[in-house]
């Protein structure tokens, strides 16, 4: 039997979608003076730009920047506004490709993010549950 989707595409595309007004942008995307001293840290204006967007990919929308992907030009800008560098840089971000994975895994670390596992499943799956059961939408 196939599975069936709680979510319609649409649905599932807004809920994962980047921010498209100044409002969002700003709301979802304005780094603290903690996150401004972690990001300040990487040596190179491509780093810092790099470590602040894949900051800014686990705050919002809540998954790692895929290494193919090539962030929105309006999170590039606000990101590089904030960090006065220019965000044409971004291709040079991480040509070792190390470099991505070692600034994911000090952004997990800093932030408490661990894999989902079973037991996190599970549990979730509970809460969900009777979430779901008030209501007959998806969303």
């Amino acid at each position: 039997m196939p599975s069936r989707s709680l979510l319609t595409p649409a649905e599932r595309d807004t809920l994962l979608a980047f921010p498209t007004t100044d409002d969002e942008l700003i709301r979802h995307y304005t780094f603290s003076e903690a996150d401004l001293s972690a990001i300040r840290q990487r040596r190179g204006n491509h780093n810092r730009l790099g470590f602040a967007v894949q900051l800014c990919y686990l705050r919002h929308p809540g998954f790692a920047l895929p290494s193919e992907a090539e962030p929105p030009a309006s999170l590039l800008n606000i990101v590089g506004s904030q960090l006065y560098i220019e965000p044409d840089i971004w291709p040079q971000y991480a040509q070792r490709p190390e470099t991505r994975r070692e600034h994911l895994l000090e952004l997990q670390t800093w932030l408490n993010l661990t894999p989902f596992a079973a037991a996190d499943y599970r549990h979730l799956v509970q809460q969900l549950a009777e979430l779901a059961k008030q209501t007959d939408r998806g969303s």
